[in-house]
């Protein structure tokens, strides 16, 4: 595994003790670099036996990334390829340190970790019944103006979607704070004021570790805040570590987060602790305590080495000159001053002339940033319409189109889907999973409530599935099934007696004999499905499936699923049908994450999916590159630069003075922490302070956007679904530093009416 280092990663490679900082640009070959320096290390002699090289690392995949690397550069040294070193994220290395001394956070050695799945589920309950209790409380949040048919709704449909999200974000700051529900009740209680939003919210959290006590379990944000309290309270413990660890290389370090940043800390003590990345690429700040600004603190130390990786071999030179402008725009004239601080320098060099890693052949007209005004199908429809010119013309090559939200990615996905273009999933979830767990939910949902003829309906339109390929025969199974939603009485049709048929009184047989069979052949399944309901759920969702499906990815996936609604039902001894038809339709919305078959399974590696599009929201595609990038939706919703009219996506519409009532709750959560006894919560403020940093975040993923390209880039936007969005500043910027605002032939249709 021959690595021949650039002159700024030789200095880099050049440590050997102390704390060193370094700033790496996108496709610096960070990874590369720290993994050679960990084999540099370990093939030193400096450690002893019983010692390792810690690398602590963001995601689970770059985990195994680093371990392969480092094995295979220390084997080429001769050395054995699984010893002296430990590659962790940081939840990974705060289970080693709370796994090995348990009793010390008080704790049973056989302690639980609940996985993200359950956590979610308990969080939801808890959240739902917070609702159900205190059904109006938050109607003072709501808008005003809005009528009481619609504010049922909301109530009954978006509530509990926003206090759910509420809870997660409240209970996550709560246990990086490290303050317990008790004690966060007393506090409180103590107000002179109530704090209705950190009541409801410490309520929640009160609940939800009572749920995890009764398991005998911690979550993973338990695990870091229990890991640093076992380093406090045993000094010979952590001792102990330091000597097992005296090298600490973090990557990925401007995502680190206030526990990380303590826990790193007490363990590299005054001892040798190397920190790698790029402020610029910190996306995961928003209702986290993640902030570039630990990275950008460390490296400004004056005990601190510090250390550049400018060069860059990824993209094309006309792909670099952007990024760079992007960054000098942002810092000298972005018309809000909070935000030119989001991205800094240093700028991205090309690799010098003869590096082995050399940029791509640069063409300027691949850079492509269209002005176009695009409803959100229209948006679609031509970047469908360029994909399926350019990928026959390039099999050997990689694509990707980038969205900055699921919903957005999935929409594209059926239109690769219809239009049959070959395409790889990295979104919540794939959509074979949303549609095996969609077409299930559906038949559950009927046996659940076997009178509903409007159910029924729908089961009969996903047994007919199949047609939506050709339009007429998906129009035939739309009139048969608006036919259904007629029906009055179900069991008629269901269970026929002589004189009571419902198909028979419709007069079918002469009038159309093919929808006459098709109902029959479907009561004869639906007769058999609602025998089901006498199943267990497990058995129940296995049986549905053996008619519905016929792949063996989609049976593959109902196995899953049936396991996670016996988990749920074994969780929950109340829970009827009804409850678990709901934990089917939560995977089918993906507002839980399930693990289903695509690209998690195969492997996040662009290049053996060439001749594919690979379909990633920003945030996913980071660390990621392809030859050619799409980024959509680069509007003024989903970019916004603090303009008069600009929306904010955390701001819910229904709710008055477009308030963020995450950002209110955790706002005044620290506001009942304070110790500052002149600070007190004013509604609003925490709204504005949230817009700042939004904006922020949203020009760092567009720049992580940008720098996915190797050697072609794209950018489209739209105008909403209300059709008022506009062009995102930073896109009309961009656009002007190119001098065009006309895209080439070879890109997305540019004329409305090719769209």
């Amino acid at each position: 595994m021959a690595f021949n280092p650039r002159p700024k990663q030789r200095e880099v490679l050049a440590y050997r003790s102390g704390k060193m900082g370094v700033s790496a640009v996108p496709g610096s070959g960070k990874t590369h670099t720290l993994s050679c320096l960990a084999a540099q290390i370990i093939s030193s002699g400096v450690l002893d036996d019983d010692q390792e090289v810690l690398v602590v690392t963001l995601v689970n995949s770059a985990v195994d990334n680093f371990r392969v690397r480092i094995g295979l550069m220390i084997e080429e040294k001769g050395l054995l390829p699984n010893l002296g070193f430990r590659v962790r994220t940081l939840h990974g290395l705060a289970h080693d340190i709370v796994r090995e001394r348990p009793g010390l956070v008080g704790l049973e050695s056989n302690f639980q970790i609940v996985d993200e799945r359950e956590a979610d589920r308990i969080r939801v309950q808890a959240a739902g019944a917070w609702l159900r209790a205190h059904p109006f409380d938050l109607d003072e949040y709501l808008d005003p103006e809005m009528e009481e048919g619609k504010r049922d709704w909301v109530r009954r449909e978006k509530l509990p979607e926003l206090v759910s999200g509420i809870a997660n974000a409240y209970i996550r700051t709560a246990k990086d704070l490290q303050v317990a529900p008790e004690v966060l009740q007393e506090k409180l209680t103590a107000l002179p004021v109530p704090l209705s939003l950190a009541e409801m919210g410490a309520a929640i959290y009160a609940d939800y570790q009572r749920a995890l006590a009764y398991r005998g379990a911690v979550d993973f944000d338990d695990l870091i805040r229990l890991a640093l309290l076992g380093l406090r309270s045993d000094p010979d413990y952590l001792e102990r570590l330091r000597q097992r660890w005296p090298y600490i290389l973090e990557d990925e370090a401007q995502d680190s987060s206030r526990l990380q940043e303590e826990i790193l800390k007490m363990l590299a003590g005054d001892g040798n602790w190397v920190r790698v990345g790029d402020p610029n690429q910190a996306i995961y700040e928003t209702f986290t305590t993640a902030s570039p600004q630990y990275l950008k603190d460390f490296i400004n130390r004056p005990d601190v080495l510090s250390r550049q990786l400018p060069n860059s071999g990824r993209s094309a030179r006309s792909i670099i000159k952007l990024a760079n402008y992007l960054i000098q725009w942002t810092i000298q004239e972005h018309p809000l001053a909070h935000a030119r601080q989001a991205l800094s320098r240093p700028y991205i060099k090309p690799t010098p002339r003869g590096d082995p890693q050399s940029n791509p052949p640069d063409e300027p007209n691949a850079i492509q940033l269209l002005l176009n005004k695009f409803t959100p199908q229209e948006e679609l429809v031509a970047v469908a319409n360029s994909l399926e010119r350019w990928l026959p013309q390039h099999p050997d090559e990689t694509a990707a189109v980038l969205v900055p939200r699921n919903t957005r990615g999935f929409q594209l996905v059926n239109e690769l889907k219809r239009r049959e273009i070959e395409y790889v999933e990295i979104l919540a979830s794939t959509s074979s999973t949303r549609a095996a767990a969609g077409a299930l939910g559906n038949l559950l949902n009927y046996i659940a409530d076997p009178q509903s003829a409007k159910k029924l309906a729908s089961v009969y339109e996903v047994w007919r599935r199949a047609d939506r390929d050709d339009d007429q025969a998906w129009q035939r199974t739309s009139q048969v099934s608006a036919l259904l939603r007629k029906c009055q009485r179900v069991e008629d049709f269901v269970w026929p007696r002589p004189d009571r048929d419902w198909l028979e009184e419709q007069n079918l047989t002469e009038e159309d004999p093919a929808a006459y069979q098709s109902l029959l052949e479907f009561r004869v399944l639906i007769q058999r499905w609602l025998g089901t309901a006498l199943l267990p759920v497990d058995q129940a969702v296995l049986t549905l499936a053996q008619d519905l499906f016929s792949e063996p990815t989609d049976l593959a996936i109902s196995h899953k699923l049936a396991l996670i609604l016996r988990q749920a039902s074994q969780a929950n001894p109340t829970w009827r049908l009804p409850e678990l038809t709901e934990e089917l339709a939560v995977v089918a919305r993906n507002e839980r994450r399930f693990i289903g078959f695509g690209a998690e399974d195969t492997g996040l590696d662009p290049d053996i999916h060439k001749g594919k599009v690979m379909v990633a929201t920003m945030h996913k595609a980071k660390g990621l590159e392809w030859d050619r990038v799409y980024l959509l939706s680069v509007n003024n919703y989903d970019f916004p630069s603090g303009n008069d009219y600009d929306s904010y996506l955390p701001e819910r519409w229904f709710l008055r003075k477009n308030l963020n009532l995450e950002a209110e709750t955790l706002e005044q959560l620290k506001t009942a922490l304070s110790t500052d006894e002149y600070s007190w919560y004013t509604e609003g403020a925490a709204t504005q302070k949230a817009r700042l940093e939004y904006i922020s975040e949203r020009l760092r993923l567009l720049f992580v956007g940008i720098t996915r390209a190797r050697k072609e880039l794209i950018l489209t936007w739209n105008t909403g679904q209300n059709k008022d969005m506009r062009p995102a500043e930073p896109l009309l910027e961009l656009a002007g530093f190119l001098g065009r605002q006309a895209p080439k032939k070879d890109g997305v249709d540019t004329q409305q009416q090719d769209a």
